[in-house]
């Protein structure tokens, strides 16, 4: 019997074949999904991250190859299933978180309420346009004293006795803030927390952007100030009463999370395991050291682990048994498998890791965000916690 050599066996790049697991569709929209990165983002990104600036007309581009509320039915919305959804984010995140960040604060969090909260008329005026990208969304939940316990928010709609409603608070954190044409601003009422649509040229609104980051850099980051900001009573998000409602756009987003992560494992995986092949010491490759097969190895493992299950995640979403801890599982492993693998690619790099000739130490600090946004590694434990033992341990 022969015997083929281990290499010609597998695909280093996807060692269990998880391509078998994906229909035609799906693998045309990853192809397709996968060549534009390649193309329009990973050229430019290193010199967006240097810059701190994430280009607003991409939004367009995003738009035309159908990424925006792309798990949507109707609207201009592309419809397709979760788990295409979850692909098209590993490749952006494969990229760069920033690019996957834009598309879900778009689709998932300023879409997705519009979509399942709105009234007709807010549905027909904005999500045509957000879905081709002519109009950007951001969602204000986070505010600088209220991270984690978004209940505990300051932000406050007052309605008046004409219908009307003013607004004030201040939120913090907010992915396209200061490019964003519309707003979903969470506050606290009379009635309980609502949501609200706020167009950005709304006077008493503004969104002054953050600086001086170290993570996601190539991203747009803003804190929303709204100052006596008047809405009319048709801006309230009619479906939506209680933190049921924002919560509910955090689960859409950290699906997206938890097929992002793998996007980012597997580029640092695989900037390591080309870079191991071409540097030489000692005379030879340094994928040929024990030591160095062993990272590259348990990269490989996490990586694959982690997309398969990503994947069934998908499934159960596409099979409408998906429950809010599962998303919890798969946003809080993954994201930390990223992490891992990242700081091992980083050493197997050396110093050339650290530089921007590589796309790992950018995964590397932008991975530190997505840990803590969407809710924190303690946040989903204490899901997980609960869901296993019946007890709640928030407070």
């Amino acid at each position: 019997m022969s015997h083929q050599p281990l290499s010609h066996q597998v695909n280093p790049r996807d060692v269990l074949a998880l391509d078998a697991l994906l229909n035609e569709d799906e693998v045309l929209l990853r192809d397709t999904v996968r060549r534009f990165v390649g193309d329009r983002i990973l050229p430019e990104v290193a010199d967006w991250y240097e810059r701190g600036t994430f280009p607003k007309e991409m939004a367009l581009e995003f738009g035309r190859l159908g990424l925006l509320g792309m798990h949507l039915e109707g609207y201009g919305c592309a419809g397709t299933s979760a788990t295409a959804y979850g692909l098209a984010c590993l490749e952006l995140e494969a990229g760069d978180s920033g690019a996957r960040s834009f598309v879900s604060v778009q689709g998932s969090l300023a879409m997705f309420p519009i979509w399942a909260f709105g009234s007709e008329d807010q549905k027909q005026r904005w999500l045509p346009a957000m879905a081709t990208g002519e109009a950007i969304g951001c969602f204000g939940l986070t505010e600088p004293d209220s991270g984690s316990d978004p209940s505990s928010m300051r932000t406050f709609a007052k309605q008046q006795p004409g219908g009307d409603w003013i607004l004030n608070g201040t939120k913090m954190w907010i992915t396209n803030g200061s490019v964003a044409d519309v707003a979903v601003v969470w506050a606290g009422t009379d009635d309980g927390v609502r949501g609200f649509v706020v167009p950005t040229d709304t006077p008493g609104f503004s969104a002054p952007e953050i600086h001086r980051k170290v993570s996601l850099r190539a991203s747009i980051t803003s804190e929303l100030v709204m100052d006596n900001v008047r809405l009319p009573a048709d801006a309230v998000l009619p479906g939506a009463r209680g933190m049921k409602g924002p919560l509910s756009c955090l689960n859409e987003a950290r699906f997206g999370i938890l097929f992002g992560a793998c996007g980012a494992a597997r580029a640092c995986y695989e900037a390591a395991l080309d870079y191991a092949g071409e540097r030489v010491q000692f005379d030879r490759p340094i994928s040929a050291f024990q030591l160095t097969q062993r990272k590259l190895v348990e990269m490989m493992v996490a990586v694959q682990r982690g997309t398969l299950v990503a994947m069934h995640l998908g499934r159960m979403k596409d099979a409408g048994t998906l429950a809010t801890p599962h998303v919890s599982f798969g946003k809080m492993d993954n994201v930390a498998m990223a992490r891992e693998v990242a700081g091992t690619a980083r050493s197997v790099l050396g110093a050339n890791g650290i530089t921007l000739e590589y796309p790992v130490m950018r995964h590397m600090n932008n991975l530190e965000s997505v840990y803590t946004y969407e809710g924190t590694n303690e946040i989903h434990t204490l899901i997980l916690g609960q869901a296993i033992t019946g007890q709640a341990a928030f407070s």
